[in-house]
């Protein structure tokens, strides 16, 4: 069992910045390919980005290429998600998930933990 809880969601204008981390806690967290994913108001979950267990190999969606980075500290247990140049459309709940089988990968239903998910609310 892997517990995820996710931080740093908040208000910003268009154009900011924002800086979420996820924590894991329970099993190796360097095990554990990470993702993010995001889910609006009536939409679906969608794939925002991921990361593979040493950190070697990144992914992102075509959608926030070049305004998101993720990475991750294994020392720490946390995976983090960089969010620059925000904009309206970027509001959303974000979600970290991990996967204990893959290398990161934008599939939702790989992935086997999830947490409760930070708000991140863009003002145009």
């Amino acid at each position: 069992q892997v517990q995820l809880v996710e931080s740093g969601g908040g208000l910003v204008q268009a154009g900011g910045s924002l800086r979420l981390s996820c924590a894991a806690s329970g099993r190796t967290f360097s095990n554990y390919a990470m993702g993010w994913f995001r889910q609006a108001p009536g939409k679906e979950r969608e794939f925002v980005s991921a990361i593979s267990r040493t950190g070697g190999r990144t992914y992102y969606a075509d959608s926030v290429r070049g305004r998101f980075t993720i990475s991750r500290d294994n020392t720490k247990n946390t995976v983090d998600l960089q969010l620059n140049s925000l904009k309206y459309e970027d509001t959303a709940v974000y979600y970290c998930a991990a996967d204990r089988w893959g290398s990161g990968t934008g599939n939702l239903d790989a992935y086997d933990y999830w947490g409760q998910g930070t708000q991140v609310t863009v003002s145009s």
